[in-house]
Parts: structure tokens; C-alpha cells; sequence
């Protein structure tokens, strides 16, 4: 069986429509979507409509989550003040955008995902089990992957969230996190998913036109347009200048 897992597009229909084209040509029996559909990006509503007219069934990520809980916020900047300036991003400009493009029925349908998707012997959650806003990096340690994933009982895991693809296996447990359709942070521009055939996950890339969808983002007058377009451009995160 092959299984992709396609993650955090971000409201990048430029690059979502390149990795459909590409599963197009390979070939998968299931396509699950990681979450993070939406924020972040110009056509957020266009996404998301996309994903449904497919079928892909998947689990919320944190910034779908911070369209419809807003007290998310200052538990955040309580228990993250480092990170500030990205959360207040996050719940002051770019929930507000997104609301606005996606409307209620859209909202409505993402409360329904689950933070959880199983199929046989692999499980997929956006970040940790049990928190959409934490999860292990690719040089956590053999045990931090256990710690977090072994909970979950099965042999395979893919996530999404830190938007950087890896895979590694700790005994009986192979850990794949899918980066991202739409905004790599692994230096590599390209979009990014998992395929997994017949239980041996590879991370797959994709070119797309990376500068249509900058332009996209400044069309749109979305907030943050020249960061967000930058970090496409580069793969790269670009922390946000503090108010």
C-alpha cells in the first residue's frame, strides 16, 4: 500500500496543486492531509476547498485551531514568551485574514477534523499527541522521539509542524514528519511530502512557481506579505521583528 502525507500547506494553491499533479503521476492508495491548511497564505479558502474535493481525510494543525480559540493565545505567550512576536502574528493578523477569506461554513468544517488519523499500523498527528503546538525537531533525541510518539502504540508515525522533513527509526518505531506543501523551513524552497510504500517512508520534492505565489501573497494584501513571500523564496524561517 502507498500512503502520502501531505502537510501544512499554508494557503499555497501554487504549490498544493504541483504536489497533486505529482501524486497524479505516482500514484497513492490514501492521501492524508497533516493540518495547517489555511493561515499563512493568500488563498487559504481555495485550499481548502481543494482538499475536500479530493477526499482527503486528516487531522487540525495549531493554526487551523487558532481560527476558532483565541484563548489559545495567552496561554501561548505565557508558556512561550520567546516566541511572541510569531504568536501575536499568528492570532492578531493572520486569524483575522483568514476568517475573512475562508468564512464560517469553512471554519465549521475544520472544528470537525480530529487531532488524530489512523490507518493499519501508521498514525498521523499534526505535532505531539495531545498538543498542536509541540513537537520534536529533526536533531531531538532517539528518546525525545519515543517519549513523544510511543504513546500512540503503533509502528509508523508521520507528522508535520516543524516544516522540516526527516525520518529515523528507534527500534520498532519509525518517525517521518512530512515538512511542508507550502512553507519549507529546511532551506530547500521546494515543496515537501511523505510517501510511504509498502511501510518505507520518502520524503518527496516538488518544484513549483515560488514567485507566482509571492505575488500572490502581495495581490492578496496579506499581512506580513514580504516575510512570508521571503521565506518561500528561500525555504527558510525568517523570524518576525518584534512590535
Amino acid at each position: 500500500m502507498r500512503v502520502a502525507l501531505v502537510s501544512d500547506i499554508h494557503g499555497n494553491l501554487t504549490a498544493l496543486e504541483a504536489v497533486i499533479a505529482d501524486l497524479d503521476r505516482r500514484g497513492a492508495d490514501l492521501v492524508i492531509q497533516g493540518g495547517d491548511l489555511a493561515l499563512m497564505g493568500p488563498r487559504p479558502a481555495e485550499v481548502i476547498d481543494r482538499v475536500r474535493e479530493l477526499g482527503w481525510p486528516g487531522v487540525a494543525g495549531n493554526t487551523d485551531e487558532a481560527l476558532w480559540r483565541p484563548d489559545e493565545h495567552e496561554r501561548l505567550l505565557d508558556e512561550a514568551p520567546a516566541i511572541a512576536p510569531l504568536v501575536d502574528l499568528i492570532f492578531d493578523a493572520y486569524a483575522p485574514d483568514a476568517r475573512e477569506r475562508l468564512g464560517a461554513e469553512r471554519i465549521d468544517w475544520l472544528r470537525t477534523l480530529p487531532t488524530e488519523y489512523r490507518s493499519d499500523d501508521l498514525a498521523v498527528v499534526h505535532a505531539e499527541p495531545g498538543n498542536l503546538w509541540r513537537a520534536p525537531m529533526p536533531d531531538a533525541s532517539d528518546a525525545a522521539l519515543v517519549r513523544a510518539y510511543s504513546s500512540l502504540g503503533v509502528v509508523r508515525v508521520g507528522y508535520g509542524h516543524i516544516h522540516r522533513p526527516f525520518t529515523r527509526t528507534v527500534d520498532a518505531l519509525t518517525v517521518a514528519n512530512a515538512g511542508s506543501v507550502g512553507l519549507p523551513w529546511d532551506g530547500d524552497p521546494r515543496a515537501s511530502y511523505l510517501l510511504i510504500d509498502d511501510g518505507v517512508p520518502t520524503t518527496i520534492r516538488v518544484e513549483y512557481d515560488v514567485d507566482a505565489e509571492a505575488r500572490a501573497l502581495h495581490a492578496a494584501g496579506h499581512p506580513d506579505a514580504d516575510r512570508l513571500a521571503e521565506m518561500r523564496r528561500s525555504g527558510k524561517f525568517i523570524p518576525p521583528v518584534s512590535a
